[in-house]
This record gives structure tokens, sequence and C-alpha cells, in this order.
């Protein structure tokens, strides 16, 4: 009965982890891109980094004219008493005046060139933090993928061995009636039962907050899973370094960060230079009740301001640019640094997930040895019901060891990937329509006019 129940618990396992894919509907790629489609944060991420684009023809209006229409309406009443004999009389007269005026930059301290850059700069970090978001929700789904195999593995053979000790408890029952066993050995039987009933219940739970994190990640409740393969990753620790301080976006959101804040400081600095602009005005001017005349005029005049001192706030801002841009120099390294112990980190992980993995491979082997062992020597007399027990629960815990590792390669494996920066749409080729961050910047970037974006509700 015994090795029936194990059977039992192998072949269950491999229906729900390790079966073939002719079985199997939903694979991790499957998943990925159906997190990559419709993840709510990757896609509010999405609509943050369009926000950002707009910082570029903000930066470029710099260059472009301003107009304005300025209009008035001026009622006068009077009551004149001059001295002299043409004695008191009144003054009533309305008049109205339009004018539209046309200001042409042409020098503001070379704020619009290098207010261009430090915006463009911004939005390209922007599309690489876009780019970590991505990799987070990728791996966010992987996560929730390998929970689900794992807690329904597990929970599979926690179910399985609450079988098999029970029926043990049952031939320890049935000895006792016929006289060959005691009373101890009957309950501590019903005792192993009932704590690998216990078992089960932390099983279903975890179970069930790994489903809950799959359909908050995927958005969708996880059917059954294939089994996922270890994808390709580089062979040696020195490369998979090399890599991510190339690609990995956090460190390349970082270095573009630093090149915004240094732009920041001679933006800072152009408040201390002189600005010429070009102005031209139209006006018109109706008398309506007075002369009936209209005045037609027009103007050009060149306009150079030259700031003298404004009570340190521009030499304030230019020392905070400063210390800002070193803010960020430094924020370069941290990043680079906190890459390399992830990459670090993954690298070992995936190590010894393969080491426990073959280590449990033969504990489960020793384990099965061993329990045909004490079943031998407990029928010869020399080792008790509780050896027996002990020794069936050892092969569901090594059994238990090796899912647990099994599903820790996987995610090590996809964690090294992310360190890297290649845990991305692109590199995986998922099945899915990608997003092209570039798309709303290309469209926007050198727009004059017009209110309307397409918002993603």
């Amino acid at each position: 009965k015994v090795r029936a129940g194990i059977a039992s618990v192998l072949a269950l396992c491999a229906l729900l982890g390790w079966a073939s894919p002719s079985v199997m509907a939903q694979s991790i790629t499957d998943a990925m891109a159906q997190a990559y489609a419709t993840n709510p944060t990757l896609r509010a991420a999405r609509a943050g980094q369009r926000a950002t684009d707009e910082l570029v023809p903000r930066a470029l209006s710099g260059w472009r004219p301003t107009v304005t229409a300025t209009g008035e309406i001026n009622h006068t009443e009077a009551d004149i008493d001059p001295q002299g004999p043409a004695g008191e009389f009144d003054s009533d007269d309305t008049t109205a005046a339009l004018a539209i005026t046309l200001e042409q930059p042409v020098f503001r301290g070379f704020k619009t060139i290098n207010g261009t850059k430090a915006a463009k700069a911004v939005v390209a970090a922007g599309e690489q933090g876009l780019l970590a978001t991505e990799q987070n929700i990728l791996f966010e789904a992987v996560r929730a993928y390998m929970g689900v195999i794992r807690g329904r593995s597990v929970l599979a053979l926690r179910r399985s061995l609450v079988g098999v000790l029970g029926a043990q408890s049952k031939a320890a029952k049935d000895r006792f009636d016929a006289g060959d066993a005691t009373r101890t050995d009957v309950s501590q039987a019903q005792a192993r039962v009932a704590g690998a009933q216990a078992l089960v219940a932390a099983a279903q739970a975890s179970l069930a907050v790994s489903e809950a994190l799959f359909i908050r990640v995927v958005g969708k409740e996880p059917g059954k899973l294939k089994y996922p393969r270890t994808p390709k990753l580089p062979g040696s620790l020195p490369g998979a370094l090399e890599t991510a301080s190339q690609i990995n976006p956090n460190v390349l959101a970082a270095a573009l960060l630093e090149e915004a804040s240094v732009h920041q400081i001679e933006v800072a600095k152009g408040d201390l230079l002189p600005t010429v602009s070009v102005q031209a005005q139209g006006a018109v001017t109706d008398d309506w009740e007075g002369s009936g005349s209209q005045i037609e005029s027009f103007s050009v005049a060149g306009v150079v301001r030259v700031p003298l001192y404004d009570g340190g706030k521009t030499y304030s801002a230019v020392r905070e640019a400063k210390h800002t841009a070193s803010q960020k120099r430094i924020q370069v390294i941290e990043a680079n640094r906190a890459v390399r112990e992830a990459v670090q980190v993954a690298w070992n992980s995936l190590a010894a997930a393969r080491q426990t993995i073959t280590a449990a491979k033969q504990q489960v082997s020793a384990a099965n040895q061993a329990l045909d062992g004490v079943k031998q020597e407990n029928a010869a007399g020399t080792r008790t019901t509780l050896d027996v027990l002990n020794a069936q629960s050892e092969i569901f815990d090594a059994r238990i060891s090796q899912v647990n590792a099994e599903h820790d390669a996987v995610v090590a494996a996809y964690q090294l990937l992310a360190a890297m920066g290649q845990l991305t749409a692109d590199h995986l080729n998922l099945p899915v329509a990608a997003y092209d961050a570039g798309e709303n910047y290309r469209a926007v970037e050198k727009k004059w006019f017009g209110t309307d974006a397409e918002v993603v509700k």
C-alpha cells in the first residue's frame, strides 16, 4: 500500500509539474505575454512615460514666438468747469483698442539649447525606467507562475502523504486488533495523520496566495501550467556582469539622469546672462463717441534685458543644480553596484538551487531504500511503527525539497536575466505586439499646436 501511495504521488506530481507539453495548456511565455499586454502597473508606467515625452516640446518652445492679443474698451465721463467765458460743460467719450503683440526670442542665455538637451536625456532615462518596470512585471509573472506550480505540487504531495499515513494507521489498527501491535503504535500513526492533515491546510493556503498573485500580475486565473525550461544564460559570471553593465536599464537610466542634471546647471546659469528678443505689435484704436477717429499703428522693437541682481536667487539655483548633478553622479555608482550585487546573488542562487536539486534527488532515492529496510526490520521486530512513519515522511520531505529547489532554479534563472537587463519582451521574443515607447515621442516632439492626446483609460 505504501509503495502504491508513493507511486500515485509521483504520478500526480508529474501531471501537475512535469507533464509533456501536449498535456499542458499555458506556458510561462504565455503568462509573461499576458502580463506584458494587460498589467495595469506596466500600462500606467507607459502613460507616465508619454507624459514625460512632453518635456521636449516644452523645452523647444523656447525657440518659438509667442503671440498675444489685448483688447480694451474705455468709457470716460467728466464734468469740466474751466476758468473763463466758456463755462461748465460735460465730456463723454468711449474708446476701444485692440493690440496684437508677437515676441520672438533671439537669445535666452543658452537656456533653450541646454533645456532641450536636459529634456531629451530625461525622456531617454524614462524609457530605460519603463524597461525596468517591464522587467519587474515579467519577473513577477515568472514568480507567480512558478509559485502556482510549486504550490500545486506540494499540495499533491501533502495530500498523498495523508493517504499513505492513513493506510499505515489503518494497518496499525488491524494489527492491534489482531494482537500484533500496541495502542501506542496506533496512537503514533493517528498523530502523524493529523499532522499531515494540518500540513495540507497550510499548503492549500500557500497555493491560494500564489494563485492570487498570479491573477494580480497576469490578469487571469491560472489554468493548466506547463513546467518551463531554464532560459539561455551566459556561460560565466564575468560575462553576466559585463552584459549587465552595458544594458541594464537601471544603470542606463541613472547615467542619463546624470547627463540631464549637468545640462540643468547650464540652464540655471542662463538666468545670469542677457536675453534678446524682437517684439512686433499692431494696434487699432477707435474713438466711438468723440471724434469718431480711428488710429492704426505698427511697431517693431529689439529688446535686450540684462539681469543685474535678483537678490541671490539665481546664484542659489546654480549651486543647487551643481549639488543635484553631484548627487546623480554618485547614484550612477550606486546603480552599478546594485546591479553587480543582483547579478552575483542570482548567479549563486541558481548554482545553489541546481546543487540542491541533485542532492534532493539523491535524498529521495536513499529515503526510498531506507523505507524498504525499515519495513523489513519492522517485520522482524527490530523496528517500531514510529520508525516506519518517520521513513515514510522523509521521502515526502525530500520530494518537497526537490520541488522547492526546482522552483528556485527557474526563478533564479529569470532573476539573472532581469539583473543583466535581458528580461524584456523583445529579448524573450514574447508572442505579443511590442509597445513602442518612441512612437508618442516622435509624434509630439515638434508639435506646435493641439491638445489632443490618445489616453488609455
